[in-house]
């Protein structure tokens, strides 16, 4: 008995295109012709067919088909290989899912980048948005710091600062600077890692500048600013 080209595609749970493709590549032998041109296929081509299908549907490359028949330890090596690679694979959608758990349980995380828990999903908006910008120009070093850092407890200078109205007054914006200077400082003292972070990657302080620029509001970027200059106003401390 013998089969035509869609006949044994159909027998393969394939297409006529896929086989063609197989001839096309060197995997699949072409068969004999009939006196009326069609080609007539075998059982041995069937189970050929079959066999790359099993291999194709376990995941081996096509290109490695051939390779894996040179010899037994080609194969295994080939098998291996693949298996190394699904085990990697399966880590980490198991990292995604595990991720994903804890979004659908605090919303806001979506919108920070991978490694920020709960804790830091009550942040404001601004501040998220710039955990998005930071993780790309931060080392990983300085966004290891940010994110121990974003697990401290955040204190009632935190939130004036996140409260502060554009109009604040020149003095409340200078108490407020004033008093977030120690804190600042600490910081840089536990996390040098954060003292020139931005400058990790090209153009990354301008990114982190104009992110400030368009998610602060002014009275909130003159109070950073205020910081900066008594942070540089003694020398002998850690400076942004």
């Amino acid at each position: 008995m013998a089969w035509s080209t869609r006949e044994l595609a159909d027998l393969a749970g394939t297409t006529l295109k896929t086989v063609r493709y197989y001839h096309r590549i060197g995997l699949l032998d072409e068969p004999e012709r009939a006196a009326n041109g069609y080609k007539r296929y075998q059982i041995n081509h069937l189970i050929r067919l079959l066999r790359i299908r099993r291999l194709v549907d376990l995941g081996v490359p096509l290109s490695d088909i051939a390779t894996m028949e040179e010899s037994d330890e080609h194969a295994e090596q080939t098998l291996r290989t693949l298996d190394a690679e699904l085990a990697a694979s399966i880590e980490r959608q198991q990292r995604m899912r595990d991720e994903l758990a804890v979004i659908l349980r605090h919303r806001n995380l979506v919108d920070l980048p991978p490694g920020f828990d709960k804790t830091a999903a009550d942040l404001s908006e601004a501040d998220r948005s710039l955990l998005l910008l930071y993780s790309r120009v931060f080392s990983p070093s300085a966004m290891a710091a940010v994110r121990e850092l974003v697990t401290i407890p955040r204190t009632p200078l935190d939130k004036q600062f996140e409260s502060l109205p554009a109009d604040a007054s020149e003095d409340s914006r200078q108490q407020l600077a004033e008093r977030l200077v120690p804190e600042i400082r600490a910081q840089y003292k536990h996390h040098p890692s954060l003292k020139n972070a931005a400058v990790q990657t090209p153009h990354g302080e301008s990114v982190v500048v104009q992110g400030l620029v368009e998610l602060y509001n002014p009275a909130q970027l003159d109070v950073l600013r205020r910081v900066n200059a008594l942070l540089k106003a003694n020398p002998e401390s850690p400076q942004p």
